[in-house]
């Protein structure tokens, strides 16, 4: 978990990745273990908890954010923030309940400038459940604000 705090701002209870599986050039795979006691589960839905859509595709953006990280730190400028620019394609394939232990990976398409384009899938149980594409770009640290 060390790992991962080192590399991007997200903290619990916002944070949706426990390690860092494996990390190439222009991929990287995460994992993370569904725990019963998650706020979100109490609320979606009571008897039939399941982790909610938006926030599986929390956990690849961040997944995301830490290939960014990690693979063009010499090129980014120290203590920017990963924000999200565009999500596209969005399939739901499949559902993840508290005990399951997601595998997300997020893999660099292109790149623009200081925008980074990828394509991200979570597995959970051997079944692809979600795939999409999505951008992200480093907000350098001066450019941090209290938007609100």
């Amino acid at each position: 978990m060390e790992e991962i705090y080192q590399t991007i701002p997200h903290r619990p209870p916002f944070l949706f990745v426990d390690e860092i599986i494996s990390h190439e050039a222009e991929s990287v795979t995460t994992r993370r273990a569904l725990r019963a006691d998650e706020a979100f589960f109490a609320g979606h839905y009571p008897g039939n908890p399941i982790m909610p859509g938006v926030l599986s595709c929390e956990a690849v953006f961040q997944t995301g954010a830490i290939l960014l990280l990690k693979s063009f730190s010499a090129e980014l400028e120290a203590g920017g923030t990963p924000v999200l620019t565009k999500i596209e394609n969005a399939r739901f394939r499949g559902i993840a309940r508290p005990g399951d232990t997601l595998e997300i990976t997020a893999e660099l398409r292109e790149r623009s400038g200081k925008f980074f384009f990828l394509r991200g899938r979570i597995v959970c149980g051997g079944k692809k459940i979600l795939t999409l594409d999505f951008g992200l770009a480093i907000l350098p640290p001066a450019e941090k604000g209290g938007e609100g």
